[in-house]
């Protein structure tokens, strides 16, 4: 049966998407991990070079450093949510099924996008 013919993902094919997002979602952890403890060094208010001409330099640097860790760190726990939500939708049996056509998503598209909910041809028609 082709995967056009398909329904859903049968237990094993689950399985083997659960293992490939467990991956994913650990090492998002790890790098939300190291994104926060980062941003923790940043607010270390050190006095290494307190020469005024490098202050302001200095200053607007760390700013957009912390900005910038912060937009990472909160794009990390999406995705981490996202992976998360598609632990559920395995232990549903509703994984890798498009939302919009409620067709069978492209098993290479789950292997690249784990938490993706649409097909190839819905996310085409968004545009």
């Amino acid at each position: 049966m082709s995967d056009q013919e398909k329904t859903r993902y049968n237990d094993a094919e689950l399985q083997e998407f659960r293992a490939i997002i467990e991956k994913k979602i650990a090492k998002a952890e790890e790098d939300l991990a190291l994104l926060r403890e980062q941003f923790a060094n940043d607010m270390n208010n050190g006095t290494d070079d307190t020469s005024p001409q490098f202050k302001s330099f200095e200053e607007g640097s760390i700013t957009m450093s912390k900005e910038r860790n912060s937009q990472l760190a909160s794009r990390q726990e999406k995705f981490i949510r996202d992976l998360k939500n598609a632990i559920i939708r395995i232990e549903n049996k509703t994984y890798g099924i498009c939302r919009v056509t409620g067709k069978l998503i492209e098993a290479d598209r789950l292997k690249l996008v784990p938490h993706a909910t649409l097909s190839m041809e819905a996310k085409l028609k968004q545009r």
